[in-house]
Parts: C-alpha cells; structure tokens; sequence
C-alpha cells in the first residue's frame, strides 16, 4: 500500500512530523517498508566530465570520448558535438535513459564501428533551452564536485509503503491508515466533505442480479453519467496516480483508481455506449471467453461472477474488466459500478485463471459492504468536475443485507490477557475511533463492529486492538525464572520430541510437511475416515486434510527415488485429521523405509527391507520412551493399506482395545498406483494420544539391561501347534514360566508341509537360560526344560516335535 503524507493529511488532522507519523505507524502495526521519493524518468542523467576526446577513425565530425560519470567509472561516448573535448563538464545519459525532447529511449549501439555507452545531451535535447548546437556546457564552480549526481532536482514527493497483513484490508485504503492513526493520538481523523450532486435522471440500463446458488455479487451499485468529456488527468490527480508506482490513463480511469486507494473502494467505469441493453450479473458458464483490459483472452469455468449484457461477457466481478465495454479517450457515456464481491469467489476464479490485479487483491481480502454510496458518490463527483457531464440517481441492487456484527466484551478480559490495565473510558474511546459502535452495561461493552473489519469476529480480538493503538510498550516484560522447578514442557510435548529423536537415532531422516494434501494419495491411505476437503487450497494438488501421516511420506519418497536415490528412510511428526471440528486430529508418529538393508557391503549380504525390520524399530521406540516390552502383545491387525500378510498392530497390554502403533509393508496395489519404482516399501506409525501415561519421566530413563556373571545356557525348542496359533501366545507362555531363569526368547523357524499334519505348524525357538545367583548345573537345565515342555503343552495343546 503506497500513499504520499500530503495524501494522508487529506484526512488527518495532524501537527506531527514525517518521522514521527512512520514511527507511529509500526506502533499501531502497519509496518513500514520504506518511505522514499519515486524514482523519476530524469534520475538516470548525470553531471559528467570528459576526460579525453579523440577523433573516430571512421568519421570527421565525430569524437571518442571518455567519461567520467562518477564513482571511479568511465565510459566511452562517440559524440558529435563540436565542443566535445577534454575537461568539459556535461550532461551524460546511460543505456536506459528517455530524451526528454522526443522519448527517445537510449540503447548501447556502434557508431561508424565503435560502440557508445548512451550520450552527451544539449540543452535542447534535456528541453533547457533551444540550444542544439554543442552538448550542455556546465560551469566549473557550480558542478566540479557534483561529477555522478543526479542533474535534475527530484522535487517528487516522499511515498510512504506499507507492509498490509491479510486481515486489515481497511488498510489498503489511505482512509483505513489515517483512522489507525488518529485513534493513536496522532491527529483527527477529517470527515468526508462531499458536495450534494444534482441528480436529474434515472439510471437508464437495467441491473439485475441472478440468485444462483454460488453467486459471488451480493450488491451491485451503479450510476450512468452522460454527456462526459475523458481528457488527461489534471496534475494533482497525476501526481497521486504516479506515487503509487502506476501510470496515468486518462481522467475516468485515473478517478476510479483514485477512489480505490483513497477509500479502498473498488469502482469499475463502463462505456454505456457499448452495453448491449442491460447489465446481468450471473455465474458464468463453462467455456465462455472474454478479451480482458490486460489484452489476454480467459476461457472460463463454471460458477465464475462476471458481468453481461445481451451479448456476452463483459468483465469479471470484482476482477478485471474486458475490452469490450473500456471506457477510451473519446468516451461520452459512462455506467460507473460500485459493487460488493464475495471473498471466496474473487479467490477461487482469480487463482483458477491466474490474474491478479489491485481490485481482486482487495476484494479477496474484504471490502467494506456498506461503502457502495459512498464510492459512486466520490467518483461521480469528480468525474463531473473534471469531465463534466450529467450524473443519474444511484441504483443500488441487493440479494442479501450486510447487517454489523455484534460482539459482547466483558472488560476484565484485557487486563487478564496483556497484563496491565486500561481505563474504562479509554477503552471506549479507542473503539470508538476506530469505528465501533460502543454500548456499555456495567461490566461489559456491547459493540457493533465497522463494516470495514471483517477479521474482528470474537472478544480476543477486540483485546489485539486496544493493544496495539494503546501500544505493546505498556505490556511488562517478565525475565525467566531463575532456578525454576517447573519442567517447562508437559509430558505429551516431552514425549513428542523424544520420539522424534528415537526414530531419527535409527537412520530415518525427518521430513516437515504440510498437514494438507493431494485428494488421490489421500483416499489410498484414509481407511473408514471421511475426507475433509479445503475450501480454498493454495493449490489444486493440495485439497484436503490429511487422514494419514503416509500421504505426504509416500509423496516424498517417490520424489527422491525418481531422483536416483535409492535406500531411503523418512519420518514425520504431526498431526492427521478424523473430522473437520476443532479437536478431531490425532498427532501421529510415522515412518516409512525402502530399498536394501546393507546394499554394497563388503562384510554383510544385502536384502530387501521387511516387515521385521518395522517391527524391531517400532518396538524398540516404544521401549526407549519407557513402556515394558514383555507386556507388548501384537495381533495381525492392521488398516488396509497395509500388506494383508505382512502386517502387525502393537497392544501395549494384551487387553488394551485400540493399537498404539501399525507397522507393516505398503500394499503391493498402493505402491503400483503411485508408481513407486523400488523393491521394498515398509511403514509404521505410533498414535502417541494413545499412549498412556507410564509415570516414567524421560530424562530419568536408564538402560534396564541386566547382566549376569554367571555362563547362560541356550535351548532349542520346536512344538507343533494349530495353524492359528499365534506365536506371540507361543512366547508369553514361555516367559511367564520362571522370569529368573528364561532371560530370552527368539523364534528362528516357523514350518509347515512334510511329517507336520495339514492343519498344524512348528515352531522352532531358541531359549536362553541363565541365572543371576549360581551357575547352573545340568539338573536345573533339565528341570526347567521339562517345565517348559510341560506348561506350553498343558496350555497351548501343543506337542513337542520329536
């Protein structure tokens, strides 16, 4: 947002000085970018001397000289001037600059065979005088220090730009600015002066409105304005079109801009010669086209907000305007609109078509719904006054009343929030000032929010406003508390990062995405949740919430696979989402691994990753942040993106109803439909909301290995069960014999086929024995084999196989 201070004095009341309005505008929250003079057309000639001339070897009445144009640079000019020679102080123009006598544009070009960087001027060139003669003489007492400055004064004044967040498009107004500043105390905010218009016809073309479902015009304002003469803009409307960076049309489109940044009013100016009987404002149709004002031809979508007429489109509300209907220089009757476009259709149809213009900027951000009058009251205004011309009665068409929101603010809640008190009566004068309507019943204010403030929607907001005009100064700063007792996380935050640096101890590598995704990754991995879509995504491929922690990893693993690498590992941590409402999100610990374990080792055969290695990294997380591994109990659970086969679910306790973690391969039919080019895609994920509390601090947490000093003695079981027999069940049998004694337990074979019957399995287990108070001798080995062989016979109904 660009303004001059003279602007801004045009309705600010104020004794302050430049510096001290720029310091106060950072108070209030409008931060300043800079606050320069606009560069000029003239800023590129320069005070030069030449500091030798020598004849061109090509050419009698041309000269080679080298120029001194400041900052220890010189340049070669091949000059025609007579009085071209060594010592002389002149005008020099670079590669760039535009003459000021005929606009000719200066380019590095060969003269008879020798380049020339730009050239000297005369003073008739630099429109000084009408001396053509010689290049522009320059005394010596006057311009000897000034070698490299600018040669003409640059009288423009300073332009102030401000940096405006998303939520105060009040701002993009100079009107918006100067009401901030003057509920800071920094001046009065001025009425808005406006001479009575005389308006002695009806407005002739017909508006209408069409009530479609998704229209995005809920008001439309018009006046036609006859008989108009469009010229040149006067200079004082000049000068404020050129300090906003743009350049100058004519009156009726100049006047129109000027309303826009003055009131952050969009208004848009038609040749009514050129409407074909009526204006319709409808939702476009797929396939329609119009020729735009940026001379580019847009194919439109269905449910665009434009404006029509009989013969087609003639602009896109609240966007861009065609060519069809552009007011020109010899324009007589203009329909001037002043109209109120909804956020999400300016949005929604500006990305789609990739335009972006100051209107849609605005529009797109909230513009006042209540300023429509007060726009086509200005513009007309000024239009008479400058174009002349005879002004009709406004028409105003509405499918929907834009009524104040109403918030009820309880006065105790500043204090509680920012830490200091404020005045009661202050309180109300601040609101007051900036525009809200303030009715106070005992403790509390009943307040209608201005029209201009659509992001003030709750009391918390209300509380950033006092604040910030109060100013953030007065809020006390607190050092830390030295020595404190308080852990400054909770144990779920703890928790969280110790399981981000668990997984990144293992090799994974942790990725940050966006909690948002791609809709046809997403429905590969949402299982029985409901998809949640975006009603306004920042992209098309990013429209919707995540349901699961691998839609992004997937994504991303794909990226790098395709860029050659080939054995990867990627973990994320955040949140996934069950429901739209607030709350319906879970924080989920993922990680997804692909390629081969130990690929090109000189000491280990590689192979491709498996299920077990998800299984030993998701176990062994879950022990490192502090839960008994000897309770874990894993069923073959798991959702369906998961290998049916190939799959696991982890219980912390056997009775536990949901899973804290899913570990498996990728399902064959996800990694084809994503064509991931690897041979091997493994995953598992830990829902940490479901891990309980297991009153074991973190930083407290130990290596719970016990060693004994006494030989251990290794066993080898094998115990034919049914084929559903689970071998979890196998071990905790085992375990729970004597937890003395049997330190470990590992399946090494599970075999099915010849000597075993159809509808049983072996399973094959090492068992490790050892004691921590004697060595054991070869009848307690035995004692506590035939207890083994015992009890998993007695409860499991197994054999052992001979």
């Amino acid at each position: 947002m660009k303004f001059t201070i003279s602007w801004l004095k045009e309705h600010l009341d104020t004794k302050k000085k430049d510096k001290e309005l720029i310091e106060k505008l950072t108070d209030v929250g409008l931060e300043v970018e800079s606050f320069n003079k606009i560069s000029s057309d003239l800023d590129s000639f320069k005070v030069a001397k030449i500091v030798n001339a020598e004849q061109h070897p090509n050419a009698d009445r041309l000269r080679i000289c080298d120029v001194d144009i400041g900052e220890q640079n010189t340049v070669k000019v091949v000059c025609g001037a007579p009085n071209a020679k060594k010592d002389l102080l002149t005008v020099y123009a670079g590669p760039g600059s535009i003459i000021p006598k005929n606009n000719m544009k200066l380019s590095i070009s060969k003269i008879r065979g020798v380049t020339s960087y730009g050239m000297l001027c005369s003073e008739s060139e630099l429109n000084l005088s009408e001396e053509s003669e010689g290049i522009t003489d320059l005394k010596p007492d006057n311009y000897s220090d000034k070698i490299g400055k600018n040669f003409f004064k640059n009288n423009t004044e300073k332009v102030v730009d401000l940096s405006i967040t998303p939520n105060r498009p009040d701002c993009l107004g100079v009107r918006g600015v100067a009401r901030d500043l003057a509920a800071a105390g920094a001046g009065k905010l001025k009425k808005i002066s406006l001479k009575n218009i005389k308006k002695n016809t009806s407005q002739k073309i017909k508006v209408s409105i069409i009530k479609d479902k998704n229209q995005g015009c809920t008001v439309f304002g018009s006046c036609l304005i006859e008989g108009v003469t469009n010229k040149e803009s006067p200079q004082w409307l000049k000068e404020k079109i050129l300090s906003l960076g743009q350049k100058p049309i004519s009156a009726i489109v100049d006047i129109t801009n000027y309303v826009m940044f003055d009131l952050n009013r969009p208004m848009h100016a038609y040749d009514a010669d050129k409407i074909d009987k009526e204006i319709i404002v409808r939702n476009s149709k797929k396939g329609e086209t119009f020729e735009a004002l940026d001379n580019k031809e847009y194919k439109l979508d269905d449910d665009m907000c434009v404006i029509s007429d009989k013969s087609g489109v003639l602009g896109l509300g609240g966007i861009i305007g065609g060519t069809r209907s552009g007011t020109e220089i010899n324009t007589q009757n203009i329909l001037l609109e002043s109209a109120y476009f909804l956020s999400r259709s300016i949005r929604k149809t500006s990305k789609l078509l990739n335009i972006d213009t100051d209107a849609k900027f605005r529009f797109e951000r909230g513009i006042d719904p209540q300023s429509i009058e007060l726009g086509l009251r200005k513009a007309a205004q000024l239009i008479s006054e400058i174009c002349g011309g005879k002004i009709s009665k406004f028409d105003v068409q509405k499918i929907d009343n834009h009524e104040k929101n109403k918030i009820k603010f309880n006065i105790s809640l500043f204090e509680k929030i920012t830490g200091f008190k404020v005045k009661d009566y202050e309180i109300i004068k601040i609101l007051t000032d900036l525009g809200f309507e303030v009715s106070k019943k005992k403790l509390e204010l009943d307040l209608k929010i201005p029209s201009w403030r659509p992001d003030i929607t709750q009391p918390i907001d209300v509380v950033e406003e006092i604040v910030r005009i109060k100013g953030y100064e007065n809020i006390e700063t607190l050092n830390p508390e030295k020595n404190r007792i308080k852990d400054t996380l909770n144990k779920q935050q703890k928790l969280f990062h110790f399981l981000q640096r668990s997984v990144a101890s293992k090799g994974y590598f942790e990725t940050v995405t966006w909690s948002f995704t791609d809709s046809k990754i997403n429905n590969l991995f949402k299982e029985n949740l409901k998809e949640i879509k975006i009603v306004n995504p920042i992209s098309s491929d990013l429209d919707v919430l995540r349901n699961s922690i691998f839609s992004n990893l997937t994504f991303y693993l794909k990226k790098n696979l395709d860029r050659g690498f080939k054995d990867i590992s990627l973990f994320e941590i955040g949140p996934i989402f069950i429901d739209k409402k607030p709350g319906e999100q879970l924080t989920v610990i993922g990680a997804i691994k692909s390629g081969k374990i130990a690929r090109l080792n000189w000491n280990e055969k590689d192979r491709v990753v498996d299920v077990f290695d998800m299984k030993k990294d998701v176990v062994q997380t879950l022990v490192e942040a502090g839960y008994n591994g000897q309770s874990f109990f894993i069923r073959d659970k798991s959702p369906s993106y998961y290998h049916p086969g190939k799959v696991g679910s982890v219980y912390l306790d056997k009775d536990d109803i949901e899973p804290v973690a899913y570990f498996g391969e990728i399902h064959p039919n996800i990694i084809k439909k994503l064509d991931i080019k690897t041979e091997g895609l493994v995953g598992f994920e830990i829902y940490l909301d479901r891990l309980k509390d297991n009153k074991i601090k973190l930083k407290d947490l130990k290596s719970n290995f016990e060693y004994s000093d006494y030989q251990k003695s290794e066993r080898d079981f094998a115990f034919v069960v049914d084929k559903n027999f689970k071998a979890q069940d196998l071990i905790e049998i085992i375990s729970s014999i004597d937890k003395n004694l049997i330190r470990s337990i590992k399946i090494f074979d599970i075999y099915e086929g010849e000597n075993i019957p159809q509808d049983k399995k072996s399973i094959a287990l090492n068992i490790t024995i050892q004691s921590s108070e004697k060595t054991l001798e070869e009848s307690d080995l035995e004692k506590i084999n035939k207890l083994i062989i015992s009890t998993v016979e007695t409860k499991s109904g197994a054999k052992i196989r001979s």
